[in-house]
């Protein structure tokens, strides 16, 4: 069932942290419940992340908690929405330190599918949820399978920047391989971002010298 879902690349990535039959368990159960309630996002979007970013490609990471769990809010990419749909104020935040560190205008687009295209895995830690009930799916096993693509992208022989906002992002630092590159700060939500997330510079550390932050 999994193997219909999760591209093969990741599937074959993530196969050494994870019993596949485990992970289709986790996914069999979340295709149950939809049948008794509002999920999501979309069930074909659950994967958009693994599906826009292929595991090759990866250069960076941003580790998200829970999906947004308003109507046509969540489309399978952490911390984005869909364009025209109202923007979180945490984007917003997001984007303001965006353009401030690498010196571009903000973007009026909400949808961050050119950043993942462009090498930036952009993975929350739960992948469903139940409409308007945050958290609703945190026992679902998710993190299970996260975890093991945290994993598997630690595996990568080439360095990849880990961005972890918040305490949550940041408790997963302990499946990462020290040749690789860590940047915590605090959350970019209007509670946190002023304790220290703006004027951390997340993006401009990121890059490279072959590998620029993708535009949007």
């Amino acid at each position: 069932m999994i193997t219909r879902a999760l591209p093969e690349d990741w599937l074959s990535a993530v196969s050494p942290h994870i019993d596949i039959e485990r992970l289709n368990g986790i996914y069999r159960t979340s295709l149950e419940l939809r049948k008794t309630s509002r999920i999501y996002p979309p069930e074909e979007l659950v994967f958009n992340a693994f599906k826009l970013t292929r595991y090759d490609s990866v250069k960076a990471v941003i580790l998200g908690q829970d999906p947004y769990f308003g109507e046509g809010e969540a489309h399978g990419l952490a911390f984005s929405v869909p364009n025209g749909v109202k923007f979180p104020p945490t984007l917003r935040n997001i984007f303001k330190e965006y353009a401030d560190d690498l010196g571009r205008e903000i973007p009026e687009q909400s949808d961050l599918s050119n950043w993942a295209r462009g090498g930036v895995l952009l993975v929350n830690s739960i992948l469903t949820v139940e409409a308007g009930t945050p958290e609703s799916h945190k026992n679902l096993g998710w993190q299970e399978f996260t975890d093991a693509v945290i994993k598997a992208v630690s595996d990568k022989t080439a360095p990849v920047t880990f961005i972890l906002w918040g305490k949550y992002a940041q408790s997963k630092a302990k499946f990462i391989s020290g040749h690789h590159k860590i940047i915590s700060t605090p959350h970019p939500s209007p509670l946190a971002a002023y304790r220290g997330f703006f004027g951390s510079k997340p993006f401009s550390q990121a890059q490279t010298e072959n590998w620029k932050w993708p535009e949007l």
